[in-house]
């Protein structure tokens, strides 16, 4: 990790910026700064392409991106879904195996925990699914109370799994999730990518679990290649684990002031914190041509 930015011609100029949204592009308040915006557009406006890489659902992502002005792809649920958010035609998403599907809602249950599951249904009017029978929590229950309309009630997902699946998250305690997530990659090694995080939005911690190699990395490397963007020409920003991946595989990788240590280390330079417009100063600085040593 740089502790500071130094003026130097570099490797490969930075085409494409992949920027996470909570924790990094919006505060604590759940806004984008007017610095911030301001910022983002200066970088388009020098060419540069913007992809949101997030790790909320679609539909969470969608009003984002249009009140940035953005038309490019947006990533969403940590790399396992990307739409085009004026047509929102699915340009590539994380398919669950029918079979793998079963196996992870066989685990989660003999661990206890209620899921649900993330569907490739934004055009049918909601986001996801849960079961109508099984264990309950109270985080997923107020989860989807402060979420009303967006799942739909199945009935058995390991019996008659339901289509389009691509991602499924458990709710709890930080430790009750990362138990799960060991216990998974236990029981299905090398089949899972999970995520153990904090949403500023919702009470406890979320389990994602997507098939293996889905990423944001991943995602962020598929939206670059329409443009024949290579990694080393992509600036990635994020705080969190689901950013790990970017933040490592990047030309450039910054974590921001409030990410965690294990993503701080990853990157090559730390931003101030979203409180503090660190997303803002960061692309003012790599515009001014002066962007951290990778070497």
């Amino acid at each position: 990790m740089q502790n500071e930015f130094e003026t130097k011609s570099v490797r490969a100029k930075l085409r494409l910026l992949a920027i996470d949204i909570d924790g990094t592009l919006v505060n604590s308040t759940d806004d984008v700064s007017e610095r911030t915006r301001q910022a983002i557009q200066a970088a388009m406006s020098a060419g540069m392409v913007v992809v949101l890489a997030s790790g909320r659902r679609y539909s969470r992502v969608v009003p984002v991106a249009r009140e940035l002005g953005l038309s490019t792809p947006v990533i969403s649920s940590s790399g396992a879904l990307i739409k085009e958010t004026e047509s929102h035609r699915t340009l590539w998403r994380a398919d669950f195996p029918p079979q793998l599907l079963r196996r992870v809602v066989q685990a989660v249950r003999r661990a206890g925990f209620p899921l649900a599951l993330l569907g490739d249904t934004f055009t049918d009017g909601f986001d996801y699914y849960v079961e109508s029978r099984g264990p309950r929590n109270g985080y997923l229950d107020r989860y989807l109370e402060l979420n009303p309309g967006c799942h739909r009630v199945w009935n058995d997902f390991q019996k008659d799994p339901p289509p389009d699946v691509f991602a499924a998250f458990a709710l709890g305690t930080r430790e009750e999730m990362e138990g799960l997530a060991a216990e998974l990659h236990r029981t299905l090694p090398g089949l899972l990518t999970t995520n153990v995080l904090k949403s500023p939005r919702y009470e406890g911690f979320f389990c994602e679990m997507m098939p293996s190699g889905t990423t944001k990395w991943s995602a962020v490397c598929r939206v670059a290649d329409q443009w024949g963007i290579t990694p080393g020409e992509i600036c990635a920003v994020g705080d969190d684990v689901n950013d790990l991946a970017m933040i490592s595989g990047a030309g450039l990788g910054i974590a921001m002031g409030n990410a965690c240590e294990e993503v701080k280390a990853a990157a090559h330079w730390v931003a101030p914190s979203h409180e503090e417009d660190g997303l803002a100063h960061a692309i003012t600085l790599i515009l001014e041509g002066r962007v951290p040593q990778t070497a």
